[in-house]
């Protein structure tokens, strides 16, 4: 099968850590987040990916290259943002797209059978079918409702609500994974940017709009909180992926870093050339390549991009997300759940504030 994956957006909600890298290849777990994706689909016979960039896609494309182990690779570049639908019909109309395709949102990251989506959308004879999710909290996603056959009655993108009692609660929600017929890209409007799920989808109800369950695991990664969580998940093996063996504690260690005397994990990535130091403590956290953290700091449930330094006994709290080359000061504390831009420098409370800096803790 051929598969378009919607990797065009600029990441904001993961910002700082997409302001100098691109989402699609943002490391999770120490490898590009959309090889993880791509190793999915290769398991359920796609045989051909087009990628739909436009943040920093010149990076996506080297990163991943021309082909990914089975999978072929093309790219489609947005002039501008076109949404989540308009992209589908740029792909369409630069050629080559197949009469069946699944679309995929670019930050998903799932263990799911796809085949049975597949199977369901052939037998109910659908233009779309949209894979739905179970989730507990369903206030940040959109909402479908479908009847005993699949058929969506409704379509509520996040943020619409129903008049009370108009229809039954739901927990299933878009998952971001369709199966699409190419009657359904014809009708995509072209030049413009087009939304799935406020513009297309609402459309077809009524007219083979299916919804299909699926069982196992999904998470889109959009969010801090959401990046840890699933990289917990990875190292625990809560979904099933191709990553390399944790050590004894559950945590991934890339080539070339120095931790003699640190105290390393639970559950945390270490990338490339990390350098901790004797008596500091990092635990449940991920540093990205060329990390450095220095003697009796702590870094807890935290993420740093890459070529950050944390000094001395400096401190970086649960929630925390550092910028690339961001410098931690000695004694410094990060604060819980703040984001500290690329580049900055945080001072320690009991240092004099230096021009350009913000002194005291990051909040």
């Amino acid at each position: 099968m051929q598969a378009v994956i919607l990797a065009g957006g600029q990441g904001s909600r993961l910002r700082p850590l997409t302001c100098t890298t691109p989402k699609p290849v943002l490391p999770l777990a120490g490898r590009p987040f959309l090889t993880l994706m791509l190793d999915w689909l290769a398991h359920h016979g796609v045989e051909e990916a087009i990628l739909s960039c436009g943040f920093l896609g010149e990076e996506v494309a080297r990163v991943l290259g021309e082909r990914y182990r089975e999978v072929e690779l093309r790219y489609v570049t947005e002039p501008e943002p076109l949404g989540t639908a308009g992209p589908v019909r740029l792909a369409a109309d630069e050629g080559g797209l197949a009469d069946r395709l699944l679309v995929l949102n670019g930050d998903i990251l799932t263990d799911f059978d796809l085949g049975t989506e597949v199977t369901f959308h052939a037998r109910a004879g659908a233009l779309a079918t949209l894979a739905l999710a179970g989730v507990e909290d369903a206030a940040s996603y959109g909402l479908v409702h479908t009847g005993p056959g699949g058929e969506v009655e409704a379509f509520l993108e996040k943020g619409e609500g129903t008049a009370p009692g108009a229809l039954p609660p739901t927990l299933r929600v878009n998952a971001g994974v369709y199966v699409l017929e190419r009657a359904v890209v014809e009708r995509i409007p072209a030049g413009r940017a087009v939304s799935f799920e406020r513009e297309v989808f609402p459309e077809l109800v009524g007219e083979g709009l299916f919804g299909h369950p699926i069982e196992g695991y999904w998470v889109d990664i959009g969010t801090p909180g959401r990046y840890l969580a699933a990289t917990r998940d990875l190292l625990t093996g809560v979904v099933r992926s191709g990553l390399r063996p944790r050590d004894a504690s559950g945590s991934l260690v890339a080539a070339g870093c120095r931790l003699d005397g640190a105290e390393i994990g639970p559950l945390t990535v270490l990338g490339e050339r990390c350098e901790v130091e004797p008596g500091a403590r990092v635990s449940r956290s991920v540093l990205m390549a060329d990390v450095a953290v220095g003697a009796g700091a702590v870094v807890e449930e935290a993420v740093l991009a890459e070529g950050v330094s944390v000094g001395r006994c400096a401190r970086v709290e649960p929630g925390a997300v550092v910028g690339a080359s961001a410098r931690v000061e000695p004694g410094a504390i990060v604060s819980p759940d703040a984001r500290v831009e690329p580049g900055a420098v945080v001072d320690a409370p009991s240092l004099p504030a230096a021009a350009g800096r913000g002194g005291g803790a990051a909040a």
